[in-house]
């Protein structure tokens, strides 16, 4: 029997969105300068501490500049200390896989899926952040084959707990030249997260897009702690001072390139409750501070904010409010910035 499935377009190839959608000068220059930046704060070259924050899923362009724009007047008041990377996420994991899927599946959540206004809406709004602000962001990978969509535009990708154990993850994670966070899994077992970054550390070879490719490994592939949910149902945080050791630990028998951590400050390591995330980051700062094999793995914060505090159902229209987690809002989330500024 056939595939039961309609082939609705072909869309076009990265490349060809590519040549049709060009990025200047300016915005190569910058994306440029950016990597760098990262790569050295990965490294251990450059102490500046990161956030990785911004909305769950970016879903109004016109909020998403809003918020960035925001971002950048308070990065440079703070740029001595933290070093900030916006999330703007345009796909969306689903549990249950139905849903709003982000930006790519729908320009307008309001509306059906188009994939095709999708590719270019991520394309444009990704450009317009750099363009306008001078920052390069952060996606989920959630798609391996779309990536190439956006490969020229993003500063750090990072990779769920649903899809850590996936091949396809974890092979073009080792050719991405960027910084690639791999989440702990759902269930919360280290060693497959692990696991998955001794595999994007070293050079693949699989298919990709209709091609053979080869990769050199990536040794920026680091881990993000997430918290997990334990057979019971229960969210079990993992950001505590004993299990930031742990990872250290870990990291030190496999001899891993770049020991680093980012620690998601909400999902299962805030119970779900996004105003955990204030304690949560002071939390492991502190940690960072009290012992120096703590100090040298953790490189930053992954925060989800947006311009209002906590979320609302699709259609209710309030500007700037998260349609799929609760977010930290605007007030809360700069007061968050400059605290952790003054603690580091």
């Amino acid at each position: 029997m056939e595939m039961q499935m309609k082939f609705i377009q072909e869309l076009p190839t990265p490349e060809e969105i590519k040549e049709k959608y060009p990025l200047s000068k300016e915005v190569k220059e910058i994306k440029e300068k950016r990597d760098e930046e990262i790569k050295k704060i990965f490294e251990g070259k450059d102490d500046r501490f990161l956030l990785i924050i911004g909305p769950c899923s970016a879903d109004n362009e016109d909020a998403v500049l809003d918020y960035v724009h925001r971002l950048a007047e308070v990065q440079e008041k703070v740029k001595d200390k933290l070093y900030m990377i916006p999330r703007v996420y345009t796909n969306k994991p689903r549990t249950v896989g139905i849903g709003y899927k982000g930006m790519l599946h729908q320009p307008d959540p309001e509306k059906g899926e188009n994939l095709l206004a999708g590719i270019i809406a991520i394309r444009e709004m990704h450009t317009r952040v750099i363009r306008e602000t001078g920052f390069t962001c952060a996606e989920e990978m959630l798609y391996p084959e779309n990536h190439r969509y956006l490969s020229d535009l993003l500063a750090y990708v990072a990779i769920g707990a649903r899809s850590v154990e996936d091949q396809g993850h974890r092979l073009l994670a080792s050719g991405l030249g960027i910084p690639v966070g791999m989440k702990n899994p759902t269930g919360g077992d280290i060693a497959v997260m692990m696991n998955s970054i001794v595999a994007a550390q070293n050079p693949q070879r699989f298919v990709y897009r209709g091609w053979e490719v080869q990769t050199t490994g990536n040794p920026l592939v680091h881990c993000i702690l997430r918290g997990y949910v334990d057979k019971f149902g229960r969210n079990i945080p993992n950001y505590h001072f004993e299990d930031l050791i742990h990872l250290a630990q870990s990291y030190e028998e496999r001899e891993l390139e770049n020991p680093a951590v980012i620690v998601d400050t909400n999902h299962s390591n805030s119970d779900k409750d996004y105003m955990q995330q204030i304690r949560i980051a002071k939390d492991v700062v502190y940690s960072k501070n009290h012992a120096k094999e703590v100090k040298n793995i953790v490189k930053g914060l992954m925060i989800e904010s947006y311009l209002e505090d906590g979320a609302q159902q699709i259609g209710e229209g309030i500007y700037g409010k998260s349609i799929t987690d609760p977010c930290l809002g605007w007030e809360k989330t700069e007061k968050l910035i400059y605290e952790l500024a003054d603690f580091i």
